[in-house]
């Protein structure tokens, strides 16, 4: 968004990102191909300055909750039941499993994939299932298990209970130091495996 941008030209960008999807599912059915057609809706990211997050906290370039949780929508009719709602972490690299087993394609042997296929999951065939997932992104990290996620900016080290707070307001930290500690070890042990982090130049 040129010179700032405005609240006015978001609202324009997202009525123009509406249509764009709607001729996109037009022209689907249009083809007669609806019903063996998986359309997925994602971000990469967490809303601009003028989104409306809550009750999440940060945006995009935050490893907050607001910066890291998107929307996610499939529609395949026969296939995913509509309206359905499921509670699944799941992350953008898991799309890549999910198109490859909807294709009935085996992913490459020699490339193990990231994620995996969340179609049963999707269609209610397999309960939920924990996961553990780790960001980083310029000084800041963070560490995703279950209800617990583990948060660094800088020196500043909190940990939060996404059950009761998704906010991200009260630090856990000092009440349970051994968790932190744990997960800390575990982001640990996957920055290891992880390419230098760039560096921005000034």
């Amino acid at each position: 968004m040129g010179g700032g941008g405005s609240l006015k030209l978001y609202a324009e960008m997202m009525k123009s990102l509406d249509a764009g999807v709607g001729r996109v599912m037009q022209a689907i059915r249009g083809a007669g191909i609806d019903r063996r057609t998986l359309v997925i809706f994602t971000s990469d990211n967490g809303g601009e300055r003028f989104s409306y997050e809550w009750p999440f906290s940060g945006g995009k370039g935050d490893l907050l909750e607001g910066g890291i949780r998107v929307p996610a929508i499939v529609r395949w009719p026969g296939i995913v039941a509509a309206n359905r709602v499921t509670q699944q972490m799941a992350i953008t690299m898991d799309w890549t499993a999910t198109i490859l087993a909807a294709a009935q394609t085996d992913a490459n042997a020699r490339h193990a994939l990231d994620g995996i296929d969340l179609m049963p999951v999707i269609r209610g065939q397999r309960p939920l299932s924990d996961r553990t997932f780790c960001w980083r992104i310029r000084n800041q990290d963070a560490l995703r298990e279950g209800k617990w996620k583990f948060f660094r900016k800088g020196e500043v080290r909190r940990l939060f209970d996404l059950s009761v707070d998704q906010h991200e307001q009260a630090d856990f930290s000092k009440k349970h130091p051994e968790i932190l500690q744990r997960l800390m070890r575990e982001f640990d042990r996957w920055n290891d495996q992880m390419l230098p982090r760039l560096q921005r130049s000034r």
